[in-house]
């Protein structure tokens, strides 16, 4: 379920202003700069764990978001799918397949990350708190966004963390419950940097901005 999260999240392309003073962070600033409208796209680098894989699955692909109540997830590499959201609905494409649907309203706790996450790209605070706590640390050049969830979500999801510079989400870290490792999603400027990079050591520093000079 976390790829879906991670969609429902990451449907804007998130680009990087212009360089800021290193002065402290709070909430609603990285808030303000990650509300973006329709189009948006955006590559990714997604990276799966597990106890049963002898290295991390490694899908390359897309984000779009072409209207503000349409998400697309295309993954190009290492097999072809294509994911979209719209209307409460998920529909899931490989070639020479048939599609396959299903209805988000069947499980509350994606019909809530639906809502939230849209929540925080229209810039809707208020609704965003309805569903997470959410804190901040880190400066204007490289911050990290924690939201942990309330109610449905919780069982689910223990914490999501969004790390960014500027304006740009660069990655997301998403817990899922009962796990020890999070599933990162680079984003943007990171999936480009993370074309070049094959160790999961240097993915991970990557992600969290350990990599910033």
């Amino acid at each position: 379920m976390t790829w879906l999260l991670a969609m429902l999240a990451l449907s804007g392309s998130l680009h990087a202003a212009a360089p800021e003073a290193s002065t402290g962070v709070d909430s609603g600033w990285i808030l303000d700069r990650l509300a973006r409208p329709a189009p948006m796209r955006t590559a990714f680098v997604e990276l799966r764990e597990s106890r049963l894989l002898k290295a991390p699955l490694r899908l390359v692909g897309e984000y779009r978001r072409p209207q503000d109540e349409v998400l697309v997830r295309e993954v190009r590499s290492p097999y072809r799918e294509t994911t979209t959201i719209e209307a409460g609905q998920a529909t899931i494409q490989r070639a020479g397949k048939s599609p396959r649907s299903f209805a988000l309203d069947r499980a509350p706790e994606l019909a809530g990350m639906q809502a939230s996450f849209g929540a925080l790209l229209s810039g809707d605070r208020e609704t965003l708190l309805r569903y997470y706590e959410v804190s901040s640390k880190g400066t204007r050049q490289d911050w990290e966004l924690t939201l942990v969830p309330k109610q449905a979500l919780a069982g689910k999801v223990e914490r999501i963390d969004l790390h960014g510079r500027g304006a740009e989400l660069r990655c997301m870290e998403t817990l899922a419950a009962g796990e020890t490792e999070p599933q990162r999603t680079l984003l943007a400027g990171a999936a480009s940097d993370a074309a070049e990079l094959e160790d999961l050591a240097d993915l991970q520093a990557l992600c969290r901005g350990d990599d910033n000079p």
